[in-house]
């Protein structure tokens, strides 16, 4: 099997929106609603005032929107200082993939351990000032990479196009790797993901604040799709 065969296997379009710009007073209601426009799974910001200069929400919150929505896929977008922290707590809360800052970790291999060991996923994310290579080594101990299109802790903000080299360079060294694009994603700027390589599409406030945001998710959708079906060929 060669690599093209193992990336129109593993490779997978998913669209999850970060609930960061939603009314948080409404959160289930705002999340399921989301679900039931066709998301894939929610994708949670966590932001502690250190590490990012905004606070929003942690674990008891989480724990609590999982005792309302049973299945779907949570992913914690940890933008936290100390990430093995708080391990344990969103493991308890039943969260599916936990997702730290190469930034922010003393010892990166350790707390992809730690993670793994609580039964959760490993995600890897890097801002926009870090190099791609700061990531290279973890690639194969991490189920996936967050390219964050924006700088991390407000949603809102500009769509960092020059961002997306990082995307083709782990896409082509990586035919079968996980790569999500979190910052500015909207039907105005999802080619450029799509095109670069990116499979995972966190999108905030171009879905939330949309009349209709099915509409919006499945726009995504195809043109990731597409994107994914012309690498198979």
């Amino acid at each position: 099997m060669d690599a093209m065969d193992r990336f129109s296997d593993k490779v997978v379009c998913k669209i999850g929106p970060s609930i960061l710009n939603a009314d948080l007073s409404n959160l289930y209601q705002e999340s399921q609603k989301l679900l039931d426009c066709g998301a894939d799974y929610l994708h949670l910001d966590v932001m502690d005032g250190h590490f990012v200069p905004n606070i929003t929400f942690g674990h008891p919150v989480v724990k609590c929107l999982r005792n309302k929505i049973k299945n779907a896929f949570f992913e914690t977008h940890m933008m936290v200082s100390n990430p093995e922290q708080w391990v344990e707590e969103m493991a308890a809360s039943k969260v599916d993939q936990y997702t730290f800052h190469v930034e922010a970790s003393k010892n990166v291999p350790h707390t992809c351990w730690k993670i793994r060991e609580a039964g959760m996923q490993v995600g890897i994310a890097l801002k926009p000032g870090t190099p791609v290579e700061a990531v290279k080594e973890y690639v194969e101990i991490a189920d996936m990479i967050l390219v964050m299109t924006v700088e991390p802790g407000f949603g809102g903000q500009k769509f960092m196009n020059d961002m997306m080299p990082k995307v083709k360079w782990l896409r082509d060294n990586f035919p079968t790797l996980d790569i999500e694009v979190d910052g500015g994603v909207g039907p105005n700027t999802i080619q450029a993901c799509a095109d670069a390589g990116a499979n995972m599409i966190v999108s905030g406030t171009a879905t939330i604040g949309a009349p209709d945001p099915k509409k919006v998710i499945k726009t995504m959708r195809d043109v990731v799709q597409s994107s994914i079906d012309k690498r198979k060929s």
